[in-house]
């Protein structure tokens, strides 16, 4: 019989492998010369959409991963209603995006790093964090932070050592 921590542990396998989409839409966009963030919505432990930031690309400052997975989730299923989605974010979301999340109304947050993380590197983010909004606003997303916080990081050293990165 399995170990309550064996059975821990199996549970988490499906939310590293998507945070592992998250991680590979983020490499694809750094090597694309976006920024070091991508997202996974899933639903129903099946994969809606990966996405990475597009914020240059779309000369569009809320081209955040999580809105730009956000956005191609609803026009996939048709609905601005993401209820039951799960969004793997590489880094927490920053105010606008855990804003988006809230009204998709996503079910759970899970997110590698922390916004601390991005500003250290150069980001302008509001230190706000999705703790404080979800306990000020009273939403109901549920948050999963700091998972496989190493592996996440290694997306901002990745991107600190392009030649041509490029912060907001």
């Amino acid at each position: 019989m399995p170990s309550l921590s064996d059975i821990l542990r199996m549970k988490k396998i499906p939310d590293k492998h998507f945070m592992t989409l998250a991680i590979l839409a983020a490499k694809k966009g750094i090597s694309q010369g976006q920024t070091p963030f991508g997202a996974c919505i899933v639903k129903n432990e099946k994969v809606v959409i990966t996405a990475h930031n597009v914020v240059w690309k779309n000369t569009d400052i809320t081209a955040h991963a999580e809105i730009h997975a956000i956005r191609l989730a609803c026009q996939k299923l048709k609905t601005i209603d993401l209820s039951g989605c799960v969004i793997y974010s590489t880094c927490e979301p920053c105010p606008m995006c855990f804003s988006a999340c809230h009204w998709a109304r996503i079910r759970k947050i899970v997110h590698g790093t922390f916004i601390r993380d991005a500003h250290k590197i150069g980001f302008n983010e509001l230190s706000v964090s999705n703790y404080t909004l979800k306990s000020k606003g009273k939403s109901s997303v549920q948050i999963l932070g700091g998972f496989m916080r190493k592996e996440n990081q290694l997306l901002f050293k990745e991107w600190s050592e392009c030649k041509r990165k490029r912060a907001y």
